[in-house]
């Protein structure tokens, strides 16, 4: 795979892994800063017996009210601008009149664009109080993210990524699911490269400053085998056991890497104080 310069290329994925400038850093921070503070805005909506079609409703009007637009909404044929995968579902959850139950937990993953940008990001949310094998289970998927996350760095390889994130949680009994990945970012929604959570370190391509794209590790309590649904969308744990996800979108700077995506309330994992 080569790497191309991102004003060069066209803004669709050509398969090459885009490098972007200085300029479009302050693009995705500001893409990424909104797609946070929608997150930080539905952690009081997060609460039993509301319906994910309702935190969709919210998540639509604030991305409006923003100068910005749903990225999912007629993506291939989603109809929702957030997903929302409850308990055993591992992603692409869509919203429905379900009522969320005290004790569920659910990932909300929300993109918008704004200025040609998209922002990408997701959380898991406790619905009232959860039982302690969830938050664990919660607790090491954010972990991991932040150990995969720290991998990133000019000369490190997307291998470094997933090796990290791999090694944290299969050492805790949890299993990385492989059927999903992150993906590059940027003016493109999903670009090159696939960013796997699993491998090996020094495997996979080398990361190289100006790189844009997400880390976002599917960990289930069960075995990592997954199953889609007959929406098309829906994946869920072939066991039906827990599964959680956090995700961030990142940029690889000169000496390091920027989180695009940091919730600017602090709210970046739970227990949540109400905003």
């Amino acid at each position: 795979m080569s790497y191309v310069i991102a004003a060069e290329s066209p803004s669709r994925n050509t398969g090459h892994i885009k490098i972007h400038t200085a300029e479009d850093f302050e693009g995705m921070r500001v893409a990424g800063r909104l797609a946070a503070e929608c997150l930080d805005m539905l952690v009081p909506h997060v609460v039993p017996g509301v319906t994910t079609n309702y935190l969709d409703k919210l998540n639509y009007e604030f991305t409006l009210d923003h100068r910005s637009l749903p990225a999912c909404i007629n993506y291939r044929g989603y109809t929702k601008s957030i997903c929302t995968s409850i308990n055993h579902v591992v992603c692409h959850g869509i919203p429905s009149n379900r009522t969320l139950k005290e004790g569920d937990i659910v990932n909300i993953d929300v993109t918008l664009i704004h200025e040609g940008w998209h922002g990408d990001t997701s959380r898991m949310f406790p619905v009232g109080n959860v039982k302690r094998r969830a938050e664990r289970l919660i607790d090491i998927t954010h972990e991991s993210m932040i150990r995969g996350i720290a991998a990133v760095r000019p000369g490190a390889t997307t291998g470094d990524i997933g090796a990290e994130i791999q090694t944290y949680a299969e050492a805790r009994g949890c299993s990385v699911v492989t059927d999903f990945c992150g993906h590059g970012l940027g003016r493109v929604f999903h670009d090159a490269p696939n960013i796997v959570h699993y491998g090996r370190h020094g495997d996979g391509y080398e990361l190289r400053e100006g790189m844009f794209f997400t880390i976002e590790p599917m960990i289930n309590l069960g075995k990592s085998s997954v199953k889609i649904l007959n929406d098309g969308w829906t994946a869920v744990t072939k066991d039906r056991t827990l599964s959680a996800q956090f995700e961030h979108a990142v940029g690889v700077t000169a000496d390091g890497v920027e989180v695009f995506t940091i919730s600017p309330a602090g709210l970046h994992k739970p227990p949540y104080s109400q905003i």
